[in-house]
């Protein structure tokens, strides 16, 4: 096993960029007002779970439906088009379902908010290019920064302020658009064998 921190950097980066938690700051703190308690740690994990599952299991349950990992990355690279797009815009895309007070921790917070159609995605995306244990590591990494985030949303809005997390949402967002550009690009070539 050789790690390679080019790779990790970018992997953690994609992944940052896709889930999104600082974005999601004025979400969560809605959902401790509305439920009075998030459990910070069992929401990092069960998110850090799920994708690592899809990581490894993602592949063949698609080649149990026929698709390979080529056609997924060029799907996942259009979805990480649109988020970057609502990131950059400030629109909304995509419809959050209502909150549940019962079961926040898990639903909506670890998944579809953290672990969502859009990291799932990009996880496969991501498979396609990278070496499974710098993706691993990557998913690691982002989950110790969900966890600060989650224990310190509060302080860090006060910090930052609306302002700032636009701000962070904005740079984010065209970071996100440039890797959704490569990734459509470098997959869409292999799909089709140009040179």
């Amino acid at each position: 096993m050789q790690l390679n921190f080019k790779e990790i950097f970018t992997a953690f980066m994609v992944l940052f960029a896709v889930i999104d938690i600082v974005g999601n700051i004025p979400i969560i703190i809605d959902l401790r007002k509305k439920v009075g308690h998030i459990q910070s740690e069992k929401a990092s994990i069960v998110a850090g779970i799920i994708l690592v599952f899809f990581l490894f299991l993602g592949k063949s349950i698609l080649n149990l439906i026929g698709i390979d990992v080529n056609s997924f990355a060029v799907a996942g690279s259009f979805i990480l088009f649109f988020i970057a797009l609502e990131m950059i815009l400030g629109i909304t895309l995509y419809k959050h379902e209502e909150l549940s007070a019962e079961t926040a921790t898990i639903f909506p917070l670890a998944f579809p908010l953290i672990a969502g159609p859009g990291s799932l995605t990009t996880l496969l995306s991501l498979r396609a290019e990278f070496k499974t244990e710098n993706i691993i590591v990557a998913v690691f990494l982002n989950v110790i920064v969900i966890f600060i985030v989650l224990k310190t949303s509060t302080k860090i809005e006060r910090i930052i302020g609306q302002n700032g997390i636009n701000i962070i949402r904005k740079v984010f967002g065209v970071v996100l658009l440039a890797i959704a550009v490569k990734l459509f690009a470098h997959n869409i070539q292999a799909l089709f064998n140009i040179n």
